[in-house]
């Protein structure tokens, strides 16, 4: 399973991600290139444990039932939930977003699975390093999916 942790998938999902452009089309969804590439940088803020986060009491109920899925090598689906904290109303700027989120790329992996540990999902709880490179892997991906990046 890949994870961000990896460097080969690192450098893959970064260069991915520096190749972007601003005049991307999406396949799904709503967001404007801009606005997904600020709405996974807070997620990846989540993820390094900056902020505090608190699993919502949904997760708390029915979180385990669906684990499996978010956790496993399926891709994330299109027009999933999104965590209303991650829904980016107004319009970044695209470089400055874009710097952003790679800038928490390299703080998550230089953090390592032992950084991110038992660091709090807003909707799993807490998740071990290792959960973390994976679901971060998979949400970079499934967004970069969503404009054929």
């Amino acid at each position: 399973m890949k994870s961000l942790f990896d460097s080969n998938t690192f450098q893959d999902t970064a260069g991915r991600i520096e190749a972007f452009q601003s005049s991307a089309s999406r396949q799904w969804g709503k967001m404007t290139p801009s606005q997904m590439l600020e709405h996974l940088a807070r997620a990846l803020e989540m993820a390094v444990g900056k902020g505090p986060q608190k699993q919502f009491w949904l997760g708390k109920v029915i979180g385990w039932a669906v684990r499996k899925n978010f956790l496993g090598e399926k891709p994330f689906s299109k027009n999933g939930p999104t965590d209303p904290q991650f829904i980016v109303h107004d319009e970044p700027d695209f470089n400055g977003a874009k710097l952003r989120l790679l800038g928490l790329m390299r703080d998550f992996q230089s953090k390592g699975e032992a950084g991110c540990d038992g660091n709090v999902h807003g909707f799993f709880g807490r998740l071990s390093g290792a959960e973390w490179g994976v679901t971060q892997y998979k949400h970079l991906d499934h967004h970069l999916r969503q404009f054929g990046a």
